[in-house]
């Protein structure tokens, strides 16, 4: 049975939709079935990967709202053993469109319990909210990952989503669990960096993954050529880092 790992962070710009793409891609490079469910209505997870997401109709959308089989919205990438749930900006509504759902929180879970044993892995790349959509997210996870920018203000909202998971753990998936927090866009030249990464190792502790992503220009470029870093530049700093990381979390089991 896969593992379903959320990525979550209600802050914009921390490299959740990066993270996702390049850990699940270096997965899949290891002969791991990887599937990526972009619940972020923006859908650059679909992007990142050469999909144009504006010109499909069965998108999680149809999943979450129609109820449609997540099987009719499993999109195969370009990448072996790579698959995703593509997302586009129809997603935007479903706030408003679940309001008179039951169980709205459940939806998401519903469907990829239907997929679950096809993969060995599960990535939920989620908006930069913590609306019904990161719920749903979080709701359907094993673990969440959490990525973070080493940037001033970086810790701040991160108690508002530590909150909102010790309440799904409470009372909507007990067996929820942090995956771990994956430091982005470190800069070694700067003590503000430095001073991020030890402050958040003397939080989380061992809950720190040791890869740390690096501020790197081919990171931000891939995305805009529909590739993953490892695809786009393997030698760089960036992808090397991220093959770390993907280590990392096969280790995790």
């Amino acid at each position: 049975m896969g593992r379903v790992i959320a990525v979550a962070n209600q802050k914009g710009g921390v490299g959740k939709t990066t993270t996702t793409v390049n850990v699940a891609a270096f997965l899949a490079e290891k002969g791991k079935r990887v599937l990526i469910i972009d619940i972020d209505p923006q859908g650059n997870a679909g992007f990142g990967l050469g999909i144009n997401v504006e010109e499909i109709e069965n998108t999680l959308y149809e999943v979450l709202i129609a109820q449609h089989k997540i099987e009719q919205s499993l999109f195969k990438t370009n990448i072996q053993n790579l698959y995703i749930v593509p997302s586009n900006i129809h997603l935007s509504g479903a706030q408003v469109d679940l309001l008179d759902f039951e169980q709205k929180e459940y939806l998401l879970k519903k469907a990829i319990a239907q997929i679950k044993g096809e993969f060995d892995y599960i990535f939920i790349d989620s908006p930069p909210s913590l609306g019904i959509l990161t719920l749903n997210a979080l709701v359907a996870a094993d673990s969440v990952m959490i990525p973070l920018q080493c940037e001033y203000y970086a810790l701040e909202g991160l108690s508002q989503l530590l909150r909102i998971i010790v309440m799904v753990q409470e009372n909507l998936n007990r067996a929820l669990k942090i995956e771990g927090v994956v430091l982005t866009m470190y800069d070694s030249r700067t003590n503000l960096s430095q001073q991020v990464v030890s402050d958040v190792r003397e939080y989380f502790k061992e809950k720190v993954f040791n890869s740390i992503i690096p501020r790197n220009v081919k990171l931000s470029e891939a995305p805009s050529f529909g590739k993953p870093i490892g695809l786009y530049d393997a030698a760089c700093a960036g992808s090397e880092r991220y093959a770390s990381l993907a280590e990392e979390v096969l280790k995790n089991g």
